[in-house]
């Protein structure tokens, strides 16, 4: 336990380090590839999509974590060093600190370059539509990805990799994919996609809540309104289809005294989406730093706890 534990915050440092280097060609592609091949072929075969769904969701998985521990198993044959350094890099590759808060940087830089770029940088890391956004509504929604991201790109990782190392990890990146590419609520994802969003809610669901505890004591730790975070977690954690989603996204709100959520639209359609957070003041540029701040912050706090379960048991 103590040897994946090491292999696991060795992983995240390389991350804090490192990042995604755009040299690398990243696991998560490969899963993606595997993935669209599945849907084009279970779609193709006709049926029941809604039992395809099935097939394609519990074959990502199998396959996904199949080969993550026989990667293991090969490497183990080679001696602890070798199966270290293999488990501090599947670690590695599956965490996305840095990665999310070089993004957030950026749509912040782009917002000092006027509303189109800002608007082509956003649209790298949110589904809505952002052709006519506005500067406000950009850094929301930068702010929103960032929290929301925090729990999908770092505390779920590390929480399934404490549990389960390299194997449950990318179990968790694979559920995670499938929801990213087919887990949509329209005509051409419903069916097909139920079975991988209902996955990654469950998956999210612990995660999602310890998220939101340790946000709120990073905005403690961060001169935030811790309080004010706490009581908007409370009152705004459902406002969301997703539930898992509005509890970090409620902690960040309180945490900085702004606004969420609302309607945005997605392919050329309005989406109606309950509002998290008071709008005690606009959004401001500063609000994407200090949402990185607490995503760096949340994220120190769960390798602490890493940490303590690698010395405890």
């Amino acid at each position: 336990m103590r040897f994946g534990i090491a292999a696991l915050i060795a992983g995240f440092i390389l991350d804090l380090l490192l990042g995604d280097p755009e040299w690398l060609y990243h696991p998560v592609r490969l899963i993606g590839g595997l993935i669209s091949r599945l849907e084009k072929r279970l779609r193709a075969r006709g049926g029941n999509l809604r039992r395809s769904a099935v097939i394609l969701t519990v074959t990502t998985l199998l396959v996904t974590m199949a080969v993550t521990a026989g990667i293991l198993v090969l490497l183990q044959l080679l001696g602890r060093i070798p199966l270290f350094i293999g488990m501090a890099l599947l670690d590695w590759m599956g965490i996305a600190v840095t990665c999310m808060a070089k993004e957030a940087r950026g749509v912040g830089k782009a917002l000092e370059k006027g509303l189109p770029e800002a608007r082509k940088q956003i649209a790298r890391i949110v589904g809505r539509d952002t052709q006519n956004l506005s500067g406000e509504e950009i850094i929301k929604a930068t702010v929103e990805t960032v929290a929301e991201n925090t729990t999908d790109g770092v505390i779920s990782p590390l929480f399934w990799a404490l549990l389960g190392g390299p194997v449950l990890l990318w179990g968790f990146k694979a559920a995670n994919t499938l929801d990213s590419m087919v887990g949509y609520m329209d005509e051409k994802y419903r069916d097909i996609g139920w079975s991988s969003a209902k996955l990654d809610d469950i998956l999210n669901y612990i995660p999602a809540r310890l998220t939101a505890l340790l946000m709120i004591l990073a905005a403690f730790l961060t001169g935030m309104d811790g309080p004010n975070a706490f009581r908007i977690v409370r009152r705004d954690h459902a406002n969301h289809k997703s539930p898992n989603c509005a509890w970090s996204e409620a902690a960040a709100a309180g945490a900085m005294h702004i606004q969420l959520g609302g309607t945005h639209e997605y392919f050329g359609k309005p989406v109606e989406k309950p509002t998290i957070g008071d709008a005690d003041r606009p959004a401001e540029r500063e609000d994407i730093r200090r949402a990185n701040r607490l995503l760096y912050v949340t994220s120190g706090l769960m390798i602490l706890i890493i940490a303590a379960a690698g010395v405890l048991l």
